[in-house]
């Protein structure tokens, strides 16, 4: 799974000029899945992003989590992540997991998140939808589970 991971001071998303999800201080992350994830990916995403330390603490220091600010989070499906630029004027999708697939890892992705005590809002699987965001800092990450999977990191440091 790919993701973009925002840190923000308040976010929302409308479908269809109507505001499906809106949060203040927290995470906004637009999550792709690609043919070779599954539910150790949506684990591993859902447990690293909540634990993540980008928020400031007294000291202006990188150092809490989500989980530690009591913060919110909205997902938004986005298969683009998967796009494939290398060849071409027109990216290649074929990374992209399909469709019904993806919804169920987007799906499970929420399910885990509030699971663990977040909030979290989410946009509308397959939507043409309006991202609205403030990026605090900005701060703004990239995480694949895939890239991490090959690589043999599988747990948290602290």
């Amino acid at each position: 799974m790919r993701a973009v991971i925002q840190r923000v001071s308040r976010a929302r998303v409308v479908v269809e000029e109507r505001e499906v999800a809106a949060m203040g201080r927290g995470l906004l992350v637009l999550l792709g899945a690609g043919k070779e994830d599954g539910m150790e990916d949506v684990q591993w995403m859902a447990e690293k992003i909540t634990t993540l330390r980008i928020f400031p603490d007294q000291q202006g220091k990188m150092n809490l989590s989500l989980i530690d600010i009591k913060g919110e989070m909205i997902a938004v499906s986005q298969f683009t992540l998967y796009g494939d630029c290398r060849r071409g004027r027109r990216p290649s999708f074929t990374e992209a997991l399909e469709p019904q697939a993806a919804l169920e890892l987007y799906r499970e992705f929420i399910k885990r998140v509030r699971g663990l005590g977040i909030p979290c809002g989410e946009g509308i699987f397959g939507a043409d939808m309006q991202v609205e965001l403030v990026n605090d800092g900005p701060v703004t990450f990239l995480l694949d589970s895939g890239i991490s999977r090959r690589s043999g990191i599988t747990g948290f440091a602290e």
